[in-house]
């Protein structure tokens, strides 16, 4: 854990760099830097919560405790902001957010954060903007997770991974197949005979953690449709 200088940032966020130097200072003072590695809880559901955190580097898992199991919400990757909706609305986390990469965050107090959301409007639109397209994005996976069965769900995350998180399409699977399970809420053994199915029919290749879509038409077709 370090404190930082927001001004000399070189990862700020879009809504901070509409920040003046006084406001950035002030955003530095009430802000540190914390490194997780890999497996390590950002913050735990049901902890009180002061802090908006800021994900400079990495990738997270968003996971919820329900009254069976805990379910994977969704994968996030920085820059973003976490925890947005429950430390501005409440005062106790929903949910958990675990590193599944090493990651950097900054924890800024939200007493400062509602002052620079006060000061510069420019920041609070941005702000609301980024809240604004992670609900429109909720609720398309949501209806996604409802209305498809689960060989769309499937590929429905496979694309995720190459268009939003990776931006490529051959990458390494962040998750285990228990986790990719989870996130598509089915079965590990569904999980790996899904894939196989897809490298029979090459759509993908397919060795170990790696990922190469080959037929990136074919895999949104099964996404929409499967």
């Amino acid at each position: 854990m370090k404190s930082v200088s927001c001004s000399t940032c070189l990862l700020k966020s879009k809504a901070a760099e509409n920040l003046e130097d006084a406001e950035l200072n002030i955003l530095g003072q009430s802000c540190v830097e914390v490194v997780f590695q890999k497996g390590e809880t950002i913050f735990k559901q049901s902890a009180l919560s002061s802090n908006i955190i800021y994900l400079q580097s990495g990738m997270v898992k968003l996971i919820m405790a329900g009254p069976q199991r805990t379910q994977i919400l969704r994968i996030k990757k920085a820059p973003c902001y976490l925890g947005l909706p429950t430390t501005m609305g409440d005062k106790v986390n929903h949910y958990s957010a675990v590193a599944v990469e090493p990651t950097t965050a900054c924890f800024i107090d939200i007493v400062a954060f509602k002052q620079l959301l006060r000061l510069n409007t420019d920041f609070s639109n941005e702000i609301t903007i980024e809240l604004c397209k992670n609900e429109l994005e909720q609720f398309h996976r949501c209806v996604k997770l409802v209305q498809s069965h689960v060989f769309g769900r499937m590929a429905g995350n496979l694309l995720y991974f190459a268009n939003e998180i990776y931006r490529s399409d051959e990458y390494d699977l962040p998750l285990s197949r228990n986790e990719l399970a989870d996130l598509a809420y089915t079965s590990r053994e569904t999980v790996s005979r899904l894939l196989s199915d897809l490298a029979k029919e090459q759509v993908i290749k397919i060795q170990g953690k790696h990922i190469q879509i080959i037929n990136k038409t074919m895999l949104q077709k099964i996404s929409e449709k499967g």
